[in-house]
C-alpha cells in the first residue's frame, strides 16, 4: 500500500480538502474525484467527503494504491533498473527496443517486461510512461507507478523542469567546445518518410546545449542537454550543423555505417528532477552502452 500523508498547516478558515489537496499537494481533479470515488482519501484515518473543512493539525492520507489493468502481455525479459522507489521506476533501455506495444510490435517491448517486473515484484501497478525514447536510442526512461506521481511528473516535464542528458557520438570536430543550438524543427507534411524533421521557421522552437567531451581525428563524444523535448531534436540538430550522429540512417550515412554501428549512436545517459512526493533532486546515471564504446574504440584509434 502507497500511502501520501500530509499534515494541515498554515491553513485559512474555511479550507475543504479539495481545495487543499490542489493547491497544497499539486493533486489533478481527476485523481481527487478517483480517489474521492473509491473512498482512498481519509482525515484524521476517516473516509471523507470533498466538501469536509479542514483544521489546522489535521493528518491527511491518500491511498494511492488502485486495483488496474492494461492489456499488455507481460513478458520475462532482463530489465536494467537504475532507481525505485514507492512511485518511480527507472530502468536503462537496451538499443532496438520499442519502449510502448504498438501495431508492429505486439510484444518485445519495454512495457511487457516492465509489466512482468511489476508481477514478479508483487507491485500492482501498470505503465505509465514519463519519458519515452526512439527504438534505436538507448537510455534513461521515467515510469511512474501511480497516477500522482503520473501527474507531477508529466507537468515537471511538460514545464521543461526535468533535466535529460545524452551522449552522442559525431562525425568531425566541431568548431566550438560547446554552444547552444536554437533552430525550429517543423515536420513537413507530404514526404516520403512520415517521420523525418526538418529545420523550418515554420517549427517549433527548439534549443539543445552541447558540450565537447572527446575529439577524435575524426569524430567527437558530446554531451547535449535538452531545453525542449522535440522529437528527433538532437539528431535534427546536430545534422543540420554539420555533425550527423553516426549511425544514424534519416539524418547522417547511417547504411554506410553498419560496419561501425548498427543505430544512431545516441544514449540518454543522465535525468535530474524532483521525486513527486519528496521533492527531493534525484540526479540519475547510466553507463554507455556496450556498441557505442566499441565505436568510441574504432574513432579513438584514428584519434
Amino acid at each position: 500500500m502507497s500511502i501520501l500523508e500530509k499534515k494541515v498547516s498554515n491553513i485559512g478558515e474555511g479550507v475543504k480538502i479539495r481545495e487543499y489537496l490542489k493547491s497544497e499537494l499539486g493533486l489533478s481533479t481527476r485523481l481527487i474525484r478517483s480517489a474521492s470515488i473509491d473512498k482512498r482519501i481519509f482525515v484524521n484515518d476517516e473516509v471523507v467527503k470533498m466538501n469536509r473543512v479542514l483544521n489546522e493539525g489535521e493528518i491527511i492520507k491518500i491511498d494511492l494504491a488502485k486495483d488496474e489493468s492494461q492489456n499488455i502481455a507481460p513478458e520475462k525479459m532482463d530489465i536494467e533498473v537504475i532507481y525505485e522507489d514507492e512511485d518511480i521506476l527507472v530502468v536503462n533501455k537496451k538499443p532496438f527496443m520499442v519502449v510502448h506495444p504498438t501495431k508492429s510490435y505486439q510484444s518485445g517491448t519495454l512495457a511487457n517486461g516492465i509489466i512482468n517486473y511489476f508481477m514478479e515484484t508483487n507491485q500492482n501497478c501498470i505503465v505509465r510512461l514519463v519519458s519515452r525514447l526512439d527504438m534505436n536510442t538507448s537510455g534513461l526512461i521515467i515510469i511512474a507507478k501511480n497516477q500522482f506521481s503520473h501527474g507531477m511528473l508529466s507537468k515537471e516535464m511538460s514545464e521543461n523542469k526535468v533535466e535529460k542528458r545524452y551522449l552522442a557520438i559525431v562525425h568531425g570536430k566541431l568548431e566550438k567546445t560547446e554552444g547552444t543550438i536554437d533552430l525550429p524543427i517543423y515536420r513537413p507534411e507530404g514526404i516520403e518518410n512520415g517521420t523525418k524533421r526538418i529545420i523550418d521557421e515554420r517549427g517549433q522552437r527548439s534549443i539543445t546545449h552541447y558540450k565537447v567531451v572527446e575529439s577524435f581525428e575524426d569524430a567527437s563524444l558530446v554531451e547535449c542537454k535538452l531545453e525542449t523535448g522535440r522529437t528527433h531534436q538532437i539528431r535534427v540538430h546536430l545534422s543540420n550543423i554539420g555533425h550527423p550522429i553516426y549511425g544514424d540512417t534519416l539524418y547522417g550515412y547511417g547504411e554506410e555505417e553498419e560496419d561501425l554501428i548498427k543505430r544512431q549512436a545516441l544514449h540518454a545517459y543522465a535525468l535530474d528532477f524532483k521525486s513527486p512526493r519528496s521533492g527531493e533532486m534525484l540526479s540519475l546515471k547510466s553507463k554507455l552502452p556496450e556498441d557505442m564504446v566499441e565505436l568510441l574504440d574504432k574513432v579513438h584509434s584514428k584519434k
